[in-house]
């Protein structure tokens, strides 16, 4: 029998392998999708929609997700997501036309949506808040920057020798080791009360406020910022998402209840996440098109020159957590988001004629630590007071944070780099449009440091009121 002391280390292990692989199988599709395009013949859109249908879905279904984790029981839940995910990755591998493949992406969408905030409810809910959650929270992000690291590493040559199928097989025995090993090592648990059951109303606008937020967001460098469609969607999403707040505010069994709405550490905590995450996908997106479209680097020589971020923003992540423990989260993410803009601001120099250790080094040494401190203050800012019964649901708003941040970086600086690169010569052009997009990066951090120094204010995030304290102490596990 394990002593329930190392059990819990062993469970932490596990929910990082599943991150791990969530993250990993994010950004090693990302660098196979070449090869995809090339292998199943897809048009620009439907390259588009390879990553699309799945960040739609994922965005869309995260805080459902949350919340099903929370009534049905975390650890039920998780491994459903986790089968889902094995299945649905099998069938991208064996995917035999554009539209399989799409659909197939999609299912992986919505199991990572189950699967994301489950595990990260789990986290929270075995280890008790204080030190030893900030340095579980830590581990846990240190895994995501392992996974980007292992997907740069070996995204290139698994795709080149076994082909971009693979990136997808890579999924199934890792799926199936989770399954044989949760029951093993993750208990069981719940919210407590359960006769309020779902709050569809609040579910289904809270869905449907997120897809189209994110499609808007999807969509927006092709169509214009200020186009009829994009705006249009926006104050649709705007206008569901106030409906979901009406709804909450009047529900006995609220989806999102609004003390967690209100309270100013999840909001700051969650936003600086928002920020953070759309600053961190923007310049690695615009870092990616600038090595290897101006510099010319193969997609394995640019992974394995690259290494250094992920690398650093483990150790960050690491050193954050131990920070955070000592003088709270405001200073913590304060300092990372200050890293993150130095570093986006020594990127934004890039020439034509780059080298990587004279020009992009320097920036990604700063960026990377301050990425993995800003993420984890960030996060345990966020999660900090929040009940058990709500820890699902919380997890998801997290995720979810970081994810849909992602997605708006990305089309502020496609959007941003497209207007900025005219001229005749087509790598100063491109490299011109790159820098402004470093540019964004830095306002982004700007904006996510502003947000940190007013809305993070609590001097110590693991001083919280006595009732929340008391509820995340109670014994709330289910053998």
């Amino acid at each position: 029998m394990i002593a329930d002391k190392a059990r819990r280390w062993y469970a932490l292990a596990l929910l990082c392998v599943a991150g791990f692989m969530v993250i990993l199988d994010a950004q090693i599709v990302l660098l196979a999708l070449p090869s995809i395009t090339h292998g199943l013949g897809l048009s620009a859109d439907g390259a588009q929609w390879v990553m699309s249908a799945y960040l739609l879905s994922f965005g869309g279904l995260l805080l459902l997700g949350g919340r099903t984790a929370d009534l049905l029981g975390r650890r039920r839940v998780f491994m459903t997501g986790t089968l889902l995910f094995g299945l649905s990755s099998l069938l991208c591998g064996c995917a035999w036309a554009p539209g399989v493949l799409i659909a197939a992406r999609a299912v992986q969408g919505v199991s990572a949506a189950v699967m994301a905030p489950s595990a990260l409810s789990l986290l929270v809910n075995t280890f008790e808040e204080g030190h030893e959650r900030n340095k579980a929270l830590a581990i846990w992000s240190g895994s995501g920057g392992f996974g980007a690291t292992a997907a740069l590493l070996i995204g290139g040559p698994l795709t080149d020798v076994l082909g971009w199928e693979w990136v997808f097989f890579l999924n199934v025995p890792v799926a199936l080791l989770l399954l044989v090993l949760s029951p093993l090592l993750l208990r069981e648990s719940r919210a407590g009360a359960r006769s309020g059951g779902y709050d569809p109303a609040g579910a289904l606008t809270a869905t449907a406020a997120l897809v189209v937020c994110v499609y808007a967001v999807v969509e927006a460098p092709r169509a214009g910022w200020l186009s009829a469609r994009t705006t249009g969607l926006l104050a649709a999403a705007v206008l569901l998402a106030v409906v979901f707040i009406r709804i909450e505010a009047r529900s006995t069994a609220p989806l999102v209840p609004p003390r967690l709405l209100s309270a100013r550490t999840v909001s700051g905590g969650n936003l600086v996440v928002f920020l953070l995450g759309a600053c961190a996908f923007g310049m690695s997106y615009t870092l990616s098109q600038y090595g290897q479209g101006v510099l010319g680097y193969s997609p394995l020589q640019f992974g394995l020159a690259n290494v250094v971020m992920p690398v650093g923003a483990v150790v960050g992540s690491y050193a954050g957590q131990a920070l955070v423990t000592r003088i709270g989260a405001r200073p913590v993410a304060v300092g990372g988001l200050a890293l993150v803009g130095a570093g986006s601001l020594l990127l934004a120099r890039v020439p034509v004629d780059g080298g990587f250790v004279r020009d992009l080094l320097p920036g990604l040494l700063l960026f990377g630590p301050g990425l993995g401190a800003c993420a984890v203050a960030g996060s345990i800012a966020a999660l900090t007071g929040v009940g058990e019964r709500e820890s699902g649901v919380a997890s998801g708003i997290n995720t979810a944070a970081f994810q849909i941040g992602g997605a708006f970086g990305v089309a502020v600086v496609t959007s941003v780099a497209l207007s900025h690169s005219g001229g005749p010569e087509r790598l100063a052009a491109l490299t011109e449009g790159y820098r402004t997009a470093f540019t964004a990066c830095l306002a982004l951090a700007a904006a996510g440091l502003a947000c940190a120094l007013v809305l993070l204010r609590t001097p110590r995030v693991q001083q919280t009121q006595p009732a929340a304290a008391a509820e995340v102490r109670r014994p709330r596990v289910r053998s």
